[in-house]
């Protein structure tokens, strides 16, 4: 009986869905217009940018009731949920570092919400807790964002972030006896740690006014230098700039703790460095190209010679030596040139330098002398990607972590005296890595620009057009997609899914002159090479329009949204996250001002603003379409893309959707932009996700 009773209620569930308009709450409408350049633009939904009133309050509420009323009533909820939680459940390791002669290294047991920090003096032997942020909040809210070891390994000094927020609190603790001391900082955000003698260096910004902490523009960020012991007052100023209200700073120390180096921006990408030798009394900084259009990463110094990876007059970067005593850039010299491949990081390890490349979006690790001769190759398990390569100068042995779409991040030790990788940590999972097929595809552009693109599927797919299919992308501020593990996308594949992600302009893959075709007045380019991976992906018999879902988070959202209204017919299901959606006040809120390296913004010029105008996701929803099912994802306290974003995006789709699917918005609490959100509300999340899409591209578990 049961097995006719359930597909009934299914398939009742399933007319219900696809033939009835859902009615959405009335959503008020203001009477608000700004004219720019000539030009009068509407803005009904401005109200919904007060994060503190209770009409907002009310609305958020209500779309929420709406939204999780539609997600329960979907089938195969409880199935999706118990399968997502048999893939995340299996232990994570970071990779080892060293500090003050103790090891170093996170864990989450598998289900954990925040990973927990351990030290040990031997890998080989049980590792003690350091830290664990599990046991800061009941519901695993908080998360521990950087730490610092003092010289002697005696303080740990670390950030915490609760909620999701990008505030950060600061707080030291004895390594040796767990006691946590009296030091309390507030209002850190988007800063480092770096300790010297007796304190640390960070970053910080005054205290906001109460009721704009998540929504006010963070200006006049200021460096200090806390001395233990003392209070947060008495901190000692390093850097500011009272004229420049949108200038950053951050501050790092060399190895040898000599050379303090304070990194000057004004947006995403770009910097100016000043140094100062603290080993020379009363010594000021020296400034480098006072420009902040190009990148200067400090990477280490050998006495007085300062080594800099940058990609001024070097658009795939080079690592240059730069004597602090002749710091004029006639004196530079050139250590490792610039090369076909995009120089990612640079680590200097037993007396080399470790040079991590991008070649095509995945990894390749070589290993040169001081001298900039190559020694050699890493060998990498595959085409994957490797991070946290970690390891002192006079280190010879070092670790890193590995991974791909289908391998869990795994951890090699590396020895650079026999120059062999051994293998350290592997997860144990619960589904077969070989089930899995890597591959990497290039597709042409609108404008014939050849465009990577890697696919991951179940072997033995058949190319019948008919298969459901994930198309997620970035493209934006310089930051490169390569290989990396999602549980999560591991339960779409396996159950007939096909996973696509394209590098887009925009992204950093092919280094800044790609970088830059997918800014500004360029921006199309992004939206064109995300719409030809999609017709690519249907032309090669992979998917079709009906089987398409599309994703993408933060400049990734704003993507999803601008190719949804520009071409709605191309794909069935939309999964906009944490958007940027309103191209014309994006500034105004919290650090928004600094993405204009890439967007520009309204009030730049008319030809700007026209640009800006003509894509703006929350402008360019046109009345009387037939949308494809949106479920959109925001969170209250996301102080980096404010909700308003996507609330007044929502509303007017909700009010100009002439289609039946449906539109929805899902608004999570006490989380934020993302980093750190507690495990067992990334299971939830992807739950409701899936639901909404195995359901529409008509998927079966």
């Amino acid at each position: 009986m049961k097995r006719i009773i359930i597909p009934f209620l299914a398939l009742t569930f399933m007319m219900s869905c696809t033939e009835k308009t859902i009615q959405y709450p009335p959503t008020k409408k203001g009477d608000v217009k700004d004219t720019y350049f000539g030009t009068e633009v509407q803005d009904p939904y401005r109200w919904l940018e007060d994060d503190n009133s209770t009409e907002t309050a009310d609305w958020v509420k209500t779309e929420n009731q709406l939204t999780f009323g539609y997600l329960s009533k979907l089938p195969f909820r409880d199935k999706i949920k118990n399968r997502l939680t048999e893939l995340w459940d299996y232990p994570k390791y970071g990779a080892p570092f060293k500090e003050a002669g103790k090891y170093f290294f996170y864990k989450n047991n598998g289900l954990q919400n925040q990973s927990v920090l351990y030290t040990t003096t031997d890998l080989s032997t049980a590792p003690s807790v350091l830290l664990d942020p599990n046991t800061l909040t009941e519901d695993g809210t908080a998360a521990l964002t950087g730490i610092e070891i003092s010289n002697d390994g005696k303080y740990l000094v670390y950030q915490v972030a609760k909620s999701g927020s990008d505030w950060n609190d600061v707080y030291v603790k004895d390594i040796v006896t767990g006691a946590l001391l009296p030091d309390h900082l507030t209002w850190v955000k988007f800063s480092g740690l770096s300790w010297r003698d007796n304190g640390f260096y960070y970053s910080a910004y005054d205290k906001p006014e109460a009721g704009s902490e998540l929504s006010k523009a963070n200006e006049f960020q200021k460096v200090y230098f806390h001395q233990l012991g003392t209070e947060q007052s008495a901190d000692q100023l390093i850097v500011s700039d009272a004229k420049n209200a949108k200038r950053m700073f951050g501050a790092s120390l060399t190895e040898d703790k000599r050379f303090l180096l304070i990194s000057k921006s004004i947006g995403t990408h770009g910097n100016a460095l000043d140094i100062k030798d603290l080993s020379k009394k009363n010594s000021s900084f020296v400034s480098l190209l006072d420009s902040y259009e190009n990148e200067f990463n400090p990477v280490e110094n050998i006495g007085d010679d300062l080594y800099v990876l940058t990609n001024y007059k070097a658009p795939k970067y080079r690592l240059v030596k730069i004597n602090t005593n002749q710091p004029q850039e006639a004196n530079w010299v050139d250590v490792i040139p610039e090369k076909k491949e995009v120089m990612e990081f640079v680590r200097m390890i037993g007396g080399k330098f470790v040079v991590n490349y991008m070649t095509d979006a995945h990894s390749k690790v070589e290993v040169y002398s001081t001298d900039g001769v190559l020694d050699h190759e890493v060998q990498l398990p595959g085409i994957g990607t490797v991070s946290a390569f970690s390891g002192k100068k006079e280190d010879t042995v070092a670790f890193f972590s590995y991974t791909s779409f289908n391998t869990p991040g795994e951890i090699y030790k590396y020895d650079f005296t026999t120059k062999q990788a051994t293998l350290h940590f592997r997860p144990e999972v619960k589904f077969n890595p070989d089930d899995f097929e890597v591959k990497q595809e290039f597709y042409a552009s609108k404008d014939g620009t050849k465009v990577p693109m890697f696919i991951v599927y179940k072997k033995g797919l058949e190319l019948n057009g008919q298969n459901p299919t994930l198309l997620y992308a970035y493209g934006g501020f310089n930051i490169s997609l390569t290989p990396v593990f999602s549980p999560a996308r591991i339960a779409f594949i396996e159950n007939g899914g096909v996973f696509a992600m394209p590098n887009l302009r925009g992204g950093g893959e092919y280094g800044e002159e790609w970088h830059l075709s997918g800014t500004k007045l360029q921006k199309q380019n992004v939206f064109d090479d995300f719409i030809a991976a999609a017709q690519y992906l249907i032309s090669q018999k992979y998917t079709s329009s009906e089987k398409l879902a599309i994703q993408g988070g933060s400049n990734g959202g704003l993507l999803i949204g601008a190719v949804t209204n520009q071409r709605p017919d191309l794909f069935k299901v939309a999964l906009p996250a944490v958007g940027v959606m309103d191209m014309l006040r994006f500034h105004k809120f919290t650090i928004g001002w600094a993405w204009a390296g890439d967007y520009g913004t309204s009030e730049d010029n008319a030809e700007m603003f026209n640009y800006l105008y003509a894509y703006s996701p929350y402008h360019n929803i046109k009345k009387g379409t037939a949308y494809p099912a949106i479920l959109a994802t925001t969170a209250d306290h996301d102080d980096r893309v404010v909700p308003a974003h996507t609330f007044k995006y929502m509303a007017r789709m909700q009010e100009y959707n002439a289609g039946k699917l449906p539109v929805l918005i899902r608004i999570d609490t006490k989380a934020g932009h993302g980093a750190g959100k507690p495990t067992a509300k990334v299971i939830e999340e992807y739950t409701d996700l899936w639901s909404f899409v195995f359901y529409h591209l008509g998927m079966k578990i």
